[in-house]
């Protein structure tokens, strides 16, 4: 085996590295969507030959495609026939190592001096796949029919040049096809860029070489996550998080997370998880994975991002829960909701036994909204889709941030300037989602409140959203974030707000009628009543909560813009012997 020296393998890591940001730059700056374009809701790897292993992501991907990437080029890899240079897949089918079927999967296979040396993947997605409405996120989709196309892994280019007639297909079974096409190209110019730079690291450093700094890397980033998972005391943890509902039935859907840790591994048991669902909010087994995968990354970011990375993370098949997700279950809300509360489940699990590591639970919710119409001063229809941020969850380092994106992702809100220029809406309001912060020693980060005017036309609305049963969960004594809010105001009628809460499809909206949001807030982490007074004062005098508030919430007693300490002495001891 070729002997490498440190500095060669930190050179080729970086590499590798900036293999996978150039072709995420690429399908940026290319992409016509603007929730690829601006949103950044995106990602692209490198993975091994054999079994699609992760073996570099880029630094701007997405973290849920980071295990689902893998999976769905294991999927491809099995099914591939007959390869050349200038192939590539394309396949979003949930089942087969997916996530929902908006996000859109192209595979390559890369050449170098004749052979197969790795694939090349990317991830991104697209506004409409067709299915009952505009933007795919069906609430109350029973079958996944009802939510667009499901391609299984086809090759849409053969050495090089696009299949017509597989585009075709494609085309006519979705919305806006015109503009598909944008992306598609934008997605393809990707991995073409992405080819271009590996050969040229594979011709300065050798074959040899670069594979040797492959193995390696991969048991370096696996001994380093034993070494992080050490820290853990050994012993059994347990922690649950929930669902609102699944859109068609009105229940709350449980994540029963139960972690052993043992040794360097971790053990992770979800069995004891709600059934499958009847509507949107199963997840599939790729993203279940890739859900708990993201978590741990969250928990010991500096490990280095491979197949090693994972190796220690053994994940009992949760068969016979909302979290095995099969053929023909609706998976909509999988890789945007669901993947989150099994994110929140594995830090409620963990934080007793990493509390100077570990945080309350984040927002938790991509705010998937979609509006589909036709814009009469144009004549053309259109589908927008937007995420939105919310509040952190407090740790023992602070508060938590505000506004900040989600948990599976780095995607953020399209600018309001972008979607005003693209489409016939208003956005009459976006600020911070006041008082959602959840209280603490160090409260919750706020989420947002935005507003949208429809200025032209008429449309259809939908949501898929979550935690507006139940604000994102509050640690070690602190209180829950504020939940999210939907409200939809129509001219002449009473605001209508969803039976699910956050979850509806197929709302009728004309010229003039008004769509508010509310995202949650970060959960609190800590006593409340252990929180500075001046640093409630501080809130208070930003706005963030009221007097009043504060009052219930921290026990501190503001007036005059001072704090009352002799009042504040009095709440506390008020409300620390009721807690006793």
């Amino acid at each position: 085996m070729t002997a490498i020296d440190p500095v060669t393998l930190a050179v080729v890591q970086s590499g590798l590295s900036q293999v996978c940001n150039e072709m995420d730059l690429a399908f940026v700056r290319a992409a016509f969507s603007p929730v690829i374009s601006e949103a950044l809701d995106r990602s692209d790897g490198i993975y091994h030959r054999d079994d699609g292993a992760l073996i570099a992501q880029g630094d701007l991907g997405l973290p849920v495609f980071v295990g689902t990437m893998q999976f769905g080029t294991r999927e491809v890899i099995k099914r591939a026939r007959g390869l050349k240079p200038g192939d590539m897949y394309i396949v979003n089918d949930p089942y087969l190592g997916g996530t929902h079927l908006m996000d859109v999967r192209f595979v390559k296979p890369f050449f170098y001096e004749g052979e197969i040396f790795a694939w090349l993947a990317n991830t991104g997605h697209w506004p409409d796949t067709g299915g009952a409405v505009p933007g795919g996120f069906s609430a109350n989709a029973t079958e996944v029919e009802q939510e667009g196309l499901r391609l299984p892994p086809v090759k849409l280019f053969k050495e090089g040049v696009m299949d017509e007639e597989i585009l075709s297909i494609i085309l006519s079974n979705i919305r806006i096809a015109d503009q598909r096409i944008g992306d598609i190209k934008a997605q393809a110019a990707a991995l073409t860029v992405g080819e271009r730079r590996f050969t040229a690291l594979l011709d300065r450093y050798g074959k040899d070489v670069v594979e040797a700094c492959i193995a390696e890397l991969r048991v370096r980033a696996e001994q380093q996550m034993r070494a992080k998972i050490a820290t853990i005391p050994d012993g059994d943890y347990h922690g649950a998080a929930y669902v609102d509902s699944d859109g068609v039935v009105d229940e709350p859907l449980k994540i029963d997370m139960r972690i052993r840790k043992q040794g360097t591994d971790l053990h992770f048991d979800m069995s004891g998880s709600s059934p499958p669902c009847r509507g949107p909010m199963n997840s599939v087994i790729a993203t279940t994975r890739s859900s708990v995968y993201l978590a741990i990354k969250h928990i010991f970011p500096e490990v280095p991002l491979n197949a090693g990375t994972f190796a220690p993370l053994h994940i009992k098949d949760p068969d016979g829960t909302f979290l095995y997700a099969t053929y023909p279950r609706p998976v909509s809300g999988c890789a945007a909701e669901v993947s989150q509360r099994i994110a929140e489940a594995v830090f409620a699990a963990l934080t007793p036994a990493l509390p100077d590591q570990l945080f309350a639970a984040p927002a938790g919710t991509s705010g998937n909204f979609a509006l589909g119409g036709d814009d009469p001063k144009t004549g053309r229809s259109y589908v927008l889709y937007l995420i939105s941020g919310g509040g952190y969850g407090g740790s023992e380092d602070g508060d938590g941030l505000s506004n900040g994106c989600s948990t599976i992702g780095i995607s953020k809100t399209t600018p309001i300037e972008v979607v005003e220029q693209r489409y016939p809406v208003l956005i009459e309001q976006y600020a911070l989602h006041e008082g959602s912060g959840g209280a603490g020693a160090h409260r919750g980060g706020f989420g947002v409140n935005y507003t949208v005017r429809i200025r032209r036309g008429a449309a259809r609305a939908s949501f898929v959203m979550d935690h507006g049963r139940y604000g994102p969960q509050g640690a070690l004594g602190g209180r829950d974030g504020g939940p999210n809010k939907v409200r939809v105001q129509r001219n002449g009628q009473p605001d209508y707000v969803p039976p699910h809460l956050s979850k509806d499809q197929d709302i009728q909206v004309a010229e003039g009628d008004r769509i508010h949001v509310s995202t949650p807030g970060g959960g609190g982490f800590g006593d409340p009543l252990k929180r500075d007074p001046q640093a409630v004062l501080r809130d208070v005098m930003r706005g963030y909560y009221t007097v009043a508030e504060v009052e219930d919430l921290f026990g501190v007693a503001v007036s005059d813009g001072k704090v009352d300490e002799d009042t504040t002495a009095k709440l506390r001891a008020g409300k620390a012997a009721q807690a006793t």
